[in-house]
Formats: structure tokens, sequence, C-alpha cells
């Protein structure tokens, strides 16, 4: 199923909504380029669970837990094989919800292999307050 929304900052928590109704546990992959507003959307999240703290890009830590059911990594710096050989495919099967900031199409396969329920957000920026969702589930 593939879905696309157009939305600015302003308004995209009716898309957080839909997530959250529609894809409760599991694995969403974030892609767009840098500052395209991956860890933006994480933030959204976060605060819709009610989660207050402060929510940043895990670019360097490879992993941030903001609450027993929301995880938050960015495989950027370090790529999928270094993912991979860390044995953090094991971390998506705990119960909750896991954001994977630069995932690729090679994650995605490997994940949905392994029956882990797994959404993709292409997110690319259409302006300075705009940006265009692209979603799919597999």
């Amino acid at each position: 199923m593939k879905k696309v929304y157009s939305l600015t900052l302003n308004e995209i928590n009716s898309l957080v909504d839909d997530i959250r109704r529609d894809f409760q546990e599991g694995v969403i992959i974030l892609q767009g380029d840098l500052a395209a507003g991956k860890t933006t959307f994480v933030k959204k999240i976060a605060k819709k669970l009610g989660y207050s703290e402060d929510v940043t890009s895990p670019t360097f830590s490879l992993q941030q837990c903001y609450t027993d059911k929301l995880f938050h990594y960015d495989i950027y710096n370090h790529g999928l094989e270094h993912f991979i050989a860390l044995g953090m495919l094991e971390e998506l099967e705990k119960p909750g919800l896991h954001f994977i900031e630069w995932g690729s199409d090679e994650l995605v396969d490997i994940l949905t292999s392994a029956g882990i329920q797994t959404m993709t957000i292409k997110i690319k920026k259409i302006s300075d307050n705009a940006r265009e969702y692209i979603i799919c589930t597999h």
C-alpha cells in the first residue's frame, strides 16, 4: 500500500495520527536527504506518545531508546553492515516502534523476509516549511 501526503510542518500531526492508528508496532524506515525532516518526524511521534524529553538523532550513538516501546536508530555514519554486525537486528524484534534513519531497500528486504512488520517513509523537502511524505507498507 502506498500513500502520499504533502504537508506543512504545522500539518504533520495528521500524518502522525494516521501512522499511529495504522502502524502501532514494527520498524519504520525513514529515507530522505539531509535536513529533510526525519528526526522531526520522530519528535512528533514521540510527543504524540507522551514523551516529553528531547529527541535527537542518534547519528553518533547509533541508537536512542526513548521509552521501552520507542526506539530510534541512525545508520548514516556506520552503514547497514555495521548495524548487522553489532547484532542490532535483534533489537528490532522488541515490541514497540523502531525508527531507522537512512535505512536502505536492502534493510527493508531483510526485515520483511524475517517477518518484521515494516513501513518506509520517504521524505522530500518541497519548501522550507513543507514536505512530501511517501508511505509504503511492506
